[in-house]
């Protein structure tokens, strides 16, 4: 599959100030990550950390917070990564999963999915 981006919004717990930016879709990413300053700047704060494995093996510490987020006109919470600067923002798999959304790899776009129970 190749890869590709999407417009994504975000905006701290309060909602006051939204930001939109472009990010990598990466169902191999456990969670939503961007750029600490980013995060800071929304008002997200760290609420635990928890240790990644990145690609190339390196193992990391880092924060995780809490933020909204606007996929494809929805709008809910979903945690995220506090990253280093001037890494690329991701899509990771537990926002894609609350948005009830999945990867349709031929077009390269979000398509909608059932929620199950089973």
């Amino acid at each position: 599959m190749g890869t590709f981006s999407v417009s994504i919004g975000l905006a701290g717990l309060g909602r006051n100030n939204w930001i939109t930016l472009d990010a990598l879709v990466d169902t191999g990413a456990s969670t939503t990550s961007l750029p600490s300053s980013i995060l800071r700047e929304l008002g997200v704060v760290s609420i635990m950390q928890k240790n990644f494995r990145f690609a190339q093996g390196e193992i990391r510490n880092l924060d995780i917070g809490q933020a909204f987020i606007r996929i494809e006109g929805q709008e809910f919470i979903t945690q995220v990564v506090f990253n280093e600067e001037g890494t690329t923002p991701l899509l990771g798999a537990l926002s894609l999963e609350a948005a009830y959304m999945a990867v349709n790899p031929v077009d390269q776009t979000l398509v909608p999915v059932e929620g199950l129970l089973l």
